[in-house]
């Protein structure tokens, strides 16, 4: 049985890394109870982070195309880097683990479920929630 998408890569992960990730996510959330003035800005700056997903959809394609570069222009031999880095892609999107994963995780690369915890926590420091028909607008406007 395939692991759920939403917790493909946390299961892959190790736990130690897990938790720094998420004692770093709890500060961030500690300082901000004592700072909400800045939590717009938090919350803009969460808009542009990248999660893992991304980060590893951008490595695969580089390198892939890099590898298909070097393939038509250098050595065909290079046309093995597009098929192993497709190979560990399939791999993270079936299982949720690809040699990077590790590495990106030490690196505090979160996934987006992770991200969006953050948000929802800070947006509820802020009252978003207090009120239904805020919370209505919220939804509305996450759909477009």
């Amino acid at each position: 049985m395939l692991p759920a998408t939403s917790q493909r890569v946390a299961l892959n992960t190790d736990e130690t890394v897990n938790a720094a990730i998420r004692r770093k996510t709890a500060a961030n959330l500690a300082y901000f109870a004592e700072h909400p003035d800045e939590i717009r800005e938090r919350l803009e700056e969460l808009d542009h982070e990248w999660d893992i997903e991304r980060v590893l959809e951008t490595q695969a394609s580089s390198l892939s195309l890099l590898g298909l570069f070097l393939g038509t222009t250098v050595d065909r031999p290079f046309m093995v880097l597009p098929a192993v880095v497709m190979g560990f892609f399939l791999q993270h999107a079936l299982q949720g683990w690809c040699p990077p994963v590790p590495v990106l995780r030490r690196l505090g690369v979160r996934t987006q479920s992770e991200i969006e915890h953050e948000r929802y926590a800070l947006m509820a420091l802020r009252g978003d929630f207090n009120d239904a028909s805020k919370l209505l607008r919220f939804t509305r406007g996450r759909r477009r």
